[in-house]
């Protein structure tokens, strides 16, 4: 699903359509054309997988990208992720 990097709320849109580079998050504010709602984003290094774009300071706000493709965020992993994580450190010294 493709929703706000920020909140989670849904992108309410048709089939492949992209945000406008303008638009926000209707519940939040927060930017949709940024880095990290776009699929060529990358998490774990904080960086565009892209070879052919310039590199963008602000990964949370909109920008001109032409590269720019939607994607599914990954709040919840990431969140269950960490609670993993901590149970598994948590049963280690049980």
């Amino acid at each position: 699903m493709k929703n706000c990097h920020a909140c989670g709320t849904p992108w309410d849109s048709s089939p492949g359509s992209q945000p406008g580079k303008d638009e926000t998050c209707v519940k939040c504010g927060a930017d949709m054309h940024c880095c990290l709602n776009c699929r060529l984003f990358d998490r774990s290094s904080y960086q565009c997988t892209s070879r052919t774009t310039e590199p963008i300071r602000d990964k949370d706000r909109q920008n001109r990208c032409e590269e720019f493709q939607i994607g599914a965020t990954n709040l919840g992993r990431e969140e269950k992720s960490v609670d993993d994580m901590q149970k598994k450190w948590n049963d280690f010294f049980k």
